[in-house]
């Protein structure tokens, strides 16, 4: 059973800044889809951003309504999928998920769509005060 950790979520002012992590306990062929999505109270779960990624090739999609205030990225390792959230506003509080997926079915998978993916992280909380 693979386990996703996240880390780095909690209560910034309007403005701030927040990396958060999401490592895989294991990554099985390295063929992989993994992601960041969001979920705000009473709404639904959205996209930010993923990487797919095929042994030593990736791609990284973005959403385009986060674009330039948040960006995807892989630790040096290839083991970590950061996501840096920068300008951040009350509108960004929510629960934020790592989801993971091994399953290939190729680069044209649209990533960011939440269905497909089997394995999430717990959440972590983002706040943000104005």
């Amino acid at each position: 059973q693979v386990q996703l950790m996240e880390s780095g979520g909690g209560a910034v002012r309007a403005g701030g800044s927040l990396r958060l992590s999401c490592k895989a306990s294991e990554y099985g062929n390295e063929k992989y889809y993994m992601g960041w999505f969001r979920q705000a109270p009473g709404k639904e779960r959205e996209g930010i951003g993923c990487i797919k990624v095929l042994t030593t090739t990736s791609f990284i999609a973005t959403a385009d309504s986060m674009k330039g205030r948040f960006t995807i990225s892989q630790d040096d390792d290839k083991k970590t999928l950061i996501l840096r959230m920068t300008s951040l506003s009350p509108e960004d509080t929510a629960v934020y998920y790592c989801a993971a997926d091994f399953s290939w079915e190729g680069w044209g998978r649209d990533c960011l769509a939440a269905e497909g993916y089997g394995y999430w992280g717990q959440g972590t909380q983002v706040t943000v005060s104005s």
